[in-house]
């Protein structure tokens, strides 16, 4: 009898737990919201810097990228040949440090004439409250260019509270396979 109590006690605890997990993601991918149109992604993060000792805040930042290239292969298959512009990206940190942090970011593009001075693929390296691995994530993005090709990296971006994020963009295989 004490053993089937404390079984009963460790499922109920267990769904339990799993619940409140569940509830966190939801509530936090309510928070994010990211919106892209022909000129821009932007979006904001608001919630906690770090649970359980991972940086949550700075994950916006993959969000961010995974819809940047998201939205670089629509425009490219559309004909709207664009780029990101480097040199207008807008990121804020309000509040990093404190536990709780706002995080906009505003990645604007340019356009370009041909389909070969485009680019479709996006990402970044970065560090909250650490300097970014640019050579690492060099020699990580090696194997997806096109031969000949090189990685357009932005200069290093750094908020007023610290975030330091380097953004890269280069020609994605499948999609400008003709631009060999």
């Amino acid at each position: 009898m004490k053993h089937l109590i404390l079984l009963i006690l460790f499922v109920f605890c267990f769904i339990n737990c799993n619940q409140v997990k569940k509830e966190e993601i939801t509530q936090t991918s309510l928070i994010n919201k990211i919106t892209c149109t022909k000129t821009e992604c932007q979006g904001t993060y608001l919630g906690k810097e770090f649970i359980n000792g991972d940086d949550i805040a700075h994950q916006f930042s993959n969000q961010m990228s995974e819809a940047v290239g998201d939205q670089l292969k629509t425009l490219f298959k559309s004909g709207d040949y664009s780029k990101v512009n480097f040199k207008n990206i807008v990121m804020t940190t309000e509040g990093m440090g404190s536990g709780e942090v706002t995080y906009h970011l505003s990645i604007p593009f340019m356009t370009v004439r041909t389909e070969c001075e485009a680019y479709t693929s996006f990402d970044h390296v970065g560090g909250w409250n650490h300097a970014p691995a640019l050579s690492q994530r060099k020699v990580q993005l090696q194997d997806v260019l096109l031969p000949g090709e090189h990685l357009d990296i932005s200069n290093l971006k750094v908020t007023a509270e610290g975030l330091q994020e380097y953004w890269i963009q280069w020609k994605h295989k499948v999609v400008q396979a003709e631009c060999e």
